[in-house]
């Protein structure tokens, strides 16, 4: 009985051989380095346990603070769209309701005659927070820079 001392050999198939070379010519490495060195590298010893970035508590606040911050959204878009309800377009809307088969005439002298409660309206909004009053003056605050009308 004859006892086969040579160390068995494994070659790779021509698929795996391909991906090896075109990695070894990403690392600017010959076959047998990248083989060499991913070999070594399987070797060692490493922890295959992953911590996570943030933990449960930290990830729920942030769920918080982010539900926080939509609710606070959705209330400005409930405030805005009711701002536009209650504008120019909704006094026509509900001029013309009220009044069918009205003329354009009609609809713009409605518009002139409630034209003052709606402007106060708007202005009142406006007060403090993006005009000011000096002797029945109205001036801007300059606070914010952004076009409110």
């Amino acid at each position: 009985m004859t006892v086969d001392t040579q160390p068995a050999m494994a070659y790779p198939t021509s698929d795996q051989y391909d991906r090896w070379k075109q990695r070894a010519n990403e690392f600017d490495m010959s076959v047998s380095e990248f083989m060499q060195a991913m070999v070594e590298a399987g070797m060692k010893k490493f922890d295959a346990s992953v911590e996570p970035d943030e933990t449960n508590r930290e990830l729920r606040d942030q769920r918080n603070d982010l539900k926080d911050e939509l609710d606070r959204t959705r209330e400005r878009v409930a405030e805005l769209e009711e701002q536009v309800h209650r504008g120019e377009r909704a006094a026509v809307r509900r001029y013309v309701e009220q009044n069918p088969g009205t003329s354009f005439g009609q609809i713009v002298q409605r518009v002139v005659d409630t034209a003052p409660e709606r402007v106060n309206r708007h202005i009142e909004d406006l007060e403090d927070d993006a005009l000011r009053v000096e002797d029945d003056q109205y001036y801007p605050t300059n606070v914010g820079s952004r076009e409110v009308m």
